[in-house]
C-alpha cells in the first residue's frame, strides 16, 4: 500500500503545485506554462479545466509532494480528443512510485473524462520521463523540434512525441 493519496487538485494546492513545478523550470531549457494569479482565476482555472482535463496532486501528511495535468495540446499534432499528459514530483520522492501512479490515475480520469487519444511530449533528453511513459502504454510516434521565444524564454528543443491510444 502507497504512503500518498491522488486526488482531484483545487486552487489551494496551486502553490504548493507552482513550487514543484519551478524547480523543472530552474533545471530545464524548455519548460514553461503560463500561470493564474489572482484567487478567482486560481478558481475558475480548476473548475473550467478539470471535468476534461483533471489536475491531479498527491499527498503525504497534508503535504502535495506531486501533481500531474491532462492538458489540451491543438498545435503539434492533429489527433481529436487529445491531451498531453504531465506529471511532476517533488526531487526528494523520485523513484517511489509516485510518478507512475500519477500517470496512471490521470490516464484512467481521461479515459473517463472521454479522451480517445492522449498525447505525451518530453525533451528527448529527459530519459526518465520517457522510459516512464513507455512503461504505461505510450508509444514513441516521432520527434519535434521546437525553436524560438516562448513566453520570457528562449527555447531550442526536440521532443520525443508519444501516444496512448485507447485499447
Amino acid at each position: 500500500m502507497s504512503d500518498f493519496t491522488i486526488r482531484l487538485a483545487t486552487a489551494d494546492d496551486l502553490d504548493a503545485i507552482r513550487a514543484i513545478y519551478n524547480y523543472y523550470v530552474e533545471r530545464s531549457t524548455c519548460t514553461y506554462q503560463i500561470e493564474p494569479d489572482t484567487a478567482a482565476e486560481r478558481a475558475a482555472w480548476f473548475r473550467d479545466r478539470s471535468a476534461k482535463y483533471p489536475a491531479t496532486v498527491a499527498e503525504r501528511d497534508g503535504a502535495v509532494i506531486g501533481w500531474g495535468a491532462l492538458s489540451p495540446w491543438k498545435s503539434r499534432c492533429g489527433y481529436a480528443w487529445s491531451a498531453e499528459a504531465s506529471v511532476y514530483i517533488h526531487h526528494e520522492h523520485h523513484r517511489r512510485g509516485l510518478g507512475k501512479a500519477l500517470l496512471l490515475d490521470l490516464i484512467a480520469r481521461g479515459r473517463a473524462a472521454g479522451l480517445h487519444t492522449i498525447i505525451g511530449a518530453t525533451s528527448s533528453d529527459q530519459t526518465a520521463s520517457l522510459a516512464l511513459q513507455v512503461s504505461v502504454g505510450f508509444e514513441v510516434i516521432g520527434t519535434h523540434r521546437e525553436v524560438g521565444r516562448k513566453f520570457d524564454r528562449w527555447l531550442d528543443v526536440t521532443y520525443t512525441q508519444l501516444m496512448l491510444a485507447e485499447r
